[in-house]
């Protein structure tokens, strides 16, 4: 694979072919059936795994989501504990950014990966004991302003040396392709709580308590995701706000929404503070 590695050999037109398709499957992925086939095909002739655990949100504050990919039976993301693989999740985070958000690979003993300190039984927990070394990688999410964190882990005690290379050029193409796959309800953090929501319709009375909330956080630059898991709802829910919020305000876009909401929403914050301390 001298395309993917430091090989001084010259990459071949096979080697240009081979990536080339790998990359055109993307375009094919819409379900986590599919993102499975891709990552468990062509993917490992270059970064061979047994199992694919996506972290991405505020891993200091523990507001992370997960998504966990693997062909072994009952190792899904409706298998994954919060409360288990989170501490496990962070140390790596951690690690990857004291090791200046460069790859890394760790090799463990014939216990394989455990979460301390968490009584964990199940499918995902059985195969981590099973697993003998992982490749962990990352990328810096700057208009989502969050960190996605990458974990591949191996049944195989060692990596091969060209694979944080490989890493590193295909993480992009590996994190859009996450991206295209819907969410699943339990890969937040905490469940998220479904409110009842009201039909939208055409209102341009004033914004309640929870849409004065959330433009708050809007104002602050929190993206629907980010707003959900401080509000523990999913971002449908904060989208559906934000339709109903921009009715309200008669704009178009967030920017303007926030100026609106900036102009006549805090400037009334503060009378009615005045007129209760006089």
């Amino acid at each position: 694979m001298p395309l993917l590695s430091r090989d001084v050999t010259t990459p071949t037109e096979e080697d240009f072919s081979q990536f080339s398709a790998l990359v055109n499957e993307i375009l094919s992925v819409r379900r986590h059936i599919d993102l499975m086939k891709w990552l468990q095909g062509s993917l490992q002739q270059y970064l061979p795994h047994d199992i694919l655990i996506a972290a991405w949100g505020d891993f200091h504050l523990g507001l992370i989501h997960y998504d966990v990919v693997s062909s072994m039976p009952g190792v899904r993301s409706e298998s994954a504990v919060a409360e288990s693989i989170a501490p496990l999740l962070t140390g790596l985070f951690d690690r990857w950014i004291t090791q200046d958000r460069a790859p890394f690979t760790i090799n463990v003993n014939e216990t394989g990966f455990t979460w301390d300190g968490v009584d964990v039984q199940g499918p995902i927990a059985e195969a981590m004991s099973s697993m003998r070394s992982s490749l962990v990688h990352g990328i810096n999410d700057q208009r989502g302003r969050h960190d996605c964190l990458y974990v591949f882990f191996s049944r195989f005690p060692k990596r091969r040396r060209n694979e944080s290379n490989a890493v590193k050029i295909l993480l992009p193409y590996i994190d859009s392709t996450l991206r295209q796959v819907e969410l699943l309800p339990n890969q937040y953090a905490n469940p998220p709580v479904v409110e009842a929501e009201s039909p939208l319709v055409a209102d341009n009375g004033p914004l309640s308590d929870r849409e004065a909330e959330i433009m708050k956080w809007v104002a602050m630059g929190k993206t629907n995701g980010e707003i959900g898991s401080i509000l523990n709802v999913s971002s449908f829910t904060i989208k559906n706000h934000m339709q109903r919020i921009f009715k309200k305000l008669d704009v178009f876009n967030r920017a303007q929404a926030v100026s609106n909401f900036k102009r006549h929403y805090t400037q009334s914050d503060a009378a009615r503070k005045l007129s209760q301390d006089a």
